[in-house]
């Protein structure tokens, strides 16, 4: 839900699956203990990378996100889980462009969630410019 293109449907391997055996898979599982940096030499071979939210309260696949797409990662960056719509605008600043919460969410709500706020405070991997940088120069 949500990526403008396409989204991406081939299963994806675990992280510990990739490294050891199937570097040729296209799409990547991290759980929520997982360091994402693991995949940074393999980033221009995989199309998808699925972030596990198994809880909303579980807050390190937004690192792993942040330090994807700093590091150039094109590809599509879904949040899988335990997603509430109100987390999806955070999530989309530090990179994810797709959406597989637990729950069945109204897309006219995520929509709406998702433009409430036309300015932001700080820097983040979507390349907002912050509203100081804005008024400042």
């Amino acid at each position: 839900m949500r990526r403008g293109d396409a989204t991406f449907d081939e299963p994806a391997v675990t992280l510990d699956a990739f490294l050891d055996a199937q570097t040729n898979a296209t799409a990547v599982r991290l759980e929520a203990g997982d360091d994402a940096r693991a995949l940074l030499p393999y980033l221009d071979r995989i199309a998808l990378i699925e972030v596990s939210f198994p809880s909303f309260r579980d807050g390190r696949g937004y690192s792993s996100a942040r330090i994807l797409r700093e590091a150039g990662y094109t590809g599509e960056l879904r949040a899988q889980g335990d997603v509430l719509v109100d987390q999806m605008p955070l999530m989309q600043r530090c990179g994810f462009d797709s959406f597989a919460p637990e729950s069945e969410i109204d897309p006219a709500t995520l929509e709406a969630s998702l433009k409430r706020y036309e300015n932001v405070y700080q820097k983040a991997a979507d390349g907002r410019v912050p509203i100081w940088a804005l008024r400042h120069g």
